[in-house]
């Protein structure tokens, strides 16, 4: 064959072979852009996410931190925890290096043992710290821990409202069904100031809630958001319902240290009959001012504690061990000195006391009325004196908190346009407008509540006066800028 016949032959075996590869290639390209597009149709969240991604928590602290606000709406003391406690996170960090490695995975021997002799007599059990006790990272996982292991798919869980925000989600993560009864508040005289002892239960609608499916009932008690502290005739009244229906009641106490002005915290495990139905957690963050430690617990019967148990051990299996050492430590400390002057339950109220007294007055130089708490680190206000109208038929059973001047300008010209979509919330949108305009951070009361319950609380706003003295000032400093405008 000539030489230019050979090279013919090569040029269209080789162009034969190019096209193959690069069919090849596209062949293969194509099927990879069908796999990722097929990939990428699937579902990619599970539906137990579905409604729940939203967190008001994060939008609200990334607006305070734009605006370099003071921060009255997270929960969290900026003051330090007693010096006892410090001393004994430090005494676990440097002393035993064996406080470095895992311990047992259910708590640390000593902070168990102890958590079993002090709540034992409060309770008035005899708690095996090794069936009846089980640490957590924090009262949040005590309480993810709870749902996971009693609640089942379509069990129905009482919710009372208002409720911290985590209870439903955690609720319907589990495949429960919240069902929720709200907290109605009493009329006060003109000139009064509301109190959180004056939103209460309906009985007949409490106990219109509870059905064949109910498995659970949520109690916080002192509450977060409102302050209210559950006296024994109401938490009477929600034995006999979880009795009488053979209901679970998980009750989260994390405040229970933080009662104001005489009122008493009472246990509803402590009542009779409730202890074995009854799961009670509780927070070294909230008992020591240690929010950062992240420890808590349950205490329980062993019939529900092994579940939760399971739980555990197959999820976060451990917490920290020297942050339990230190707990350990603090609450043995505390034990000593438990009801004397020098206990730190008996310190703690009395100065949060005077913090929540010094802003209930400053916020209401502006025209906000508080709502008096009988415990917690938080009260609400009612901001209905600043909007100009509220709609026909909202609020509870159509009813609003009277308008009251104060002395000042009229509502109208309070208040600006304010940010947000006009079908948001209105303390949204008002607590938005405070941040940027006021330097005031808060939280809005309507993401406490469910749904449909949102507009008709969405006169109140949230504020935290767990705060160190200066913060306190820098408060007061903006309120009277404020109340300055108001008066111009």
């Amino acid at each position: 064959m000539a030489l230019g016949g050979m090279l013919r032959n090569s040029a269209a075996i080789s162009l034969h072979l190019v096209g193959s590869l690069q069919r090849k290639k596209a062949g293969a390209s194509l099927r990879r852009c069908l796999h990722q597009t097929l990939t990428m149709a699937k579902r990619l969240h599970a539906r137990r996410l579905d409604g729940i991604d939203h967190n008001p928590w994060v939008e609200f602290t990334k607006l305070a931190s734009e605006y370099d606000a003071v921060n009255l709406g997270q929960g969290f003391p900026d003051f330090p925890p007693p010096d006892f406690a410090v001393e004994a996170f430090q005494h676990a960090v440097s002393g035993d290096f064996m406080l470095n490695q895992y311990t047992r995975a259910f708590g640390y021997p000593p902070l168990t043992k102890i958590l079993a002799s002090f709540f034992g007599k409060l309770l008035g059990q005899e708690i095996d710290p090794l069936k009846n006790v089980l640490v957590t990272v924090g009262a949040y996982g005590a309480l993810f821990t709870a749902f996971q292991a009693l609640v089942d798919e379509g069990d129905e869980v009482i919710i009372i409202e208002p409720f911290f925000d985590c209870y439903e989600p955690m609720t319907l993560m589990a495949g429960g069904c919240p069902v929720f009864v709200p907290l109605k508040p009493t009329p006060t005289r003109d000139g009064e100031l509301d109190s959180s002892s004056n939103w209460q239960l309906d009985p007949t609608e409490l106990a219109s809630k509870f059905t064949s499916r109910t498995k659970a009932l949520v109690l916080n008690t002192p509450n977060n958001p409102l302050g209210k502290v559950f006296s024994k005739a109401e938490l009477e009244l929600i034995a006999r319902l979880c009795q009488q229906h053979d209901v679970l009641c998980i009750t989260d106490e994390v405040y229970q240290w933080l009662v104001f002005d005489g009122h008493q915290h009472i246990s509803i495990a402590s009542l009779p009959g409730m202890w074995e139905r009854t799961l009670t957690i509780g927070s070294a963050g909230k008992t020591f001012s240690a929010t950062g430690w992240k420890v808590g617990w349950v205490l329980g019967p062993e019939r529900l504690m092994k579940h939760l148990y399971t739980v555990h051990q197959n999820s976060i299996y451990h917490c920290p061990t020297q942050a339990q050492a230190a707990v350990a430590e603090s609450l043995e400390r505390e034990q000593l000195h438990f009801g004397q002057p020098s206990s730190y339950f008996v310190q703690l109220p009395r100065a949060v006391q005077r913090s929540r007294d010094h802003m209930v007055r400053s916020v209401q130089s502006v025209g906000l009325r508080p709502v008096i708490p009988q415990g917690s680190y938080f009260f609400v206000t009612d901001i209905s004196d600043f909007s100009e109208e509220w709609p026909a038929g909202q609020g509870v059973g159509g009813w609003r908190p009277p308008r009251a001047q104060h002395g000042l300008c009229p509502p109208e010209s309070k208040m600006p346009d304010l940010p947000g979509a006009a079908d948001e919330p209105y303390d949204r949108r008002f607590v938005k407008w405070m941040i940027k305009n006021k330097g005031l951070v808060a939280i809005p009361v309507s993401v406490f509540y469910s749904r449909p319950q949102q507009k008709h609380f969405d006169h109140y706003i949230r504020f935290c006066f767990v705060k160190d003295e200066s913060t306190l000032q820098a408060m007061d400093k903006k309120l009277r800028e404020w109340k300055d405008e108001l008066g111009a």
